[in-house]
């Protein structure tokens, strides 16, 4: 029977130092300074962002000065055209959230500048969690791979 200590000490070999220097020193938070709320902002994103999109996750970005010391200040949606009920809509949001705030170290620190997300549920079935957390990590995967091409 192997102890929790061991366990963590395969996993933690397998990846480079700095991955788990990098995850040890990063707080799993979203607090209220990293969501987006400014509605000027959103509109911008709409009219001026660029896009990445890993179906049925599509990410929209600007690149935009923020006004709090944040890298990245992100928002989600999910259109009423697709889920009428608040209930799944506000579900899908949730599922959103939680997947960017674990998965938000890609691209949180290894990214030149300040930009605003806003991550849009483009599907018309209710994913599971695994689902999300998959397509959003590609997206946020994309998303870095095109800002380190330009």
């Amino acid at each position: 029977m192997s102890s929790v200590n061991d366990n963590y000490d395969n996993y933690h070999k397998s990846k480079p130092a700095y991955i788990v220097y990098f995850y040890a020193h990063m707080k799993f938070t979203f607090p209220r300074k990293e969501k987006l709320k400014s509605k000027k902002l959103i509109e911008r994103l709409f009219t001026e962002g660029k896009s990445v999109s890993n179906y049925p996750i599509k990410l929209i970005y600007l690149k935009t000065a923020l006004p709090f010391d944040v890298p990245i200040q992100t928002g989600v949606t999910v259109p009423k055209k697709n889920f009428k009920s608040a209930v799944k809509r506000n579900r899908i949001k949730r599922l959103m959230r939680e997947s960017y705030r674990l998965n938000k170290a890609l691209v949180f620190n290894n990214s030149k500048g300040t930009f605003a997300f806003l991550f849009l549920y483009l599907g018309k079935e209710m994913p599971d969690y695994s689902l999300v957390e998959q397509n959003l990590k590609a997206a946020l995967h994309k998303f870095k791979k095109k800002i380190d091409d330009e």
